[in-house]
């Protein structure tokens, strides 16, 4: 492990967290069918977690969205470089994320989304970072809360490194 980074949750937390979010998914969608939209590129272990763990008849998708780049800070610019494939009108939505600090990026993402009319439309992230929050996003699935710090693993990268990590450490200056 790079002396630079700093477990903050652990593999197993984050699976006993997955397990909670599941169950709540579960509940709310008893006899439905939802699309999972996953956001990439970062929510995919995240994703492939929680849909395990679901357990229940679902769809899945992908959009993605820039607005990192090689930088530790949101470029405020967000632009969509990937659609959804699947048709979502009059369907279950839940936009999956992996951590929403400015909410920039999942406000774009929601409103493109709610443009396409579907019956309902919710998101579930992994981690939220509301110190830094300009848009008001509301989360009705979330797995932590972090302070101001640069996370990274599970998914989470820093200029595309540290994915593979199995838990999520703060990324600390060097």
């Amino acid at each position: 492990m790079e002396s630079h980074l700093k477990q903050l949750f652990p593999a197993e937390e984050i699976h006993i967290a997955v397990n909670r979010l599941a169950a709540e998914i579960r509940g709310d969608y008893a006899g439905k069918t939802p699309i999972l939209i996953g956001i990439l590129k970062g929510s995919f272990i995240f994703l492939a977690d929680l849909i395990r763990t679901l357990k229940m008849p679902l769809e899945i998708d992908f959009i993605r969205a820039a607005s990192y780049g090689a930088i530790d800070v949101s470029s405020g610019a967000v632009r969509i470089t990937k659609d959804i494939d699947a048709g979502i009108e009059n369907r279950d939505i839940i936009v999956v994320e992996d951590i929403v600090d400015t909410g920039l990026t999942l406000d774009v993402i929601l409103k493109h989304l709610r443009a396409k009319k579907p019956a309902s439309l919710k998101t579930c992230a992994l981690i939220d970072k509301p110190h830094r929050r300009q848009m008001s996003i509301k989360i009705d699935y979330l797995g932590f809360y972090a302070k101001d710090v640069f996370l990274v693993g599970y998914g989470l990268d820093y200029n595309e490194k540290y994915r593979y990590l199995p838990g999520v450490y703060v990324m600390e200056k060097a």
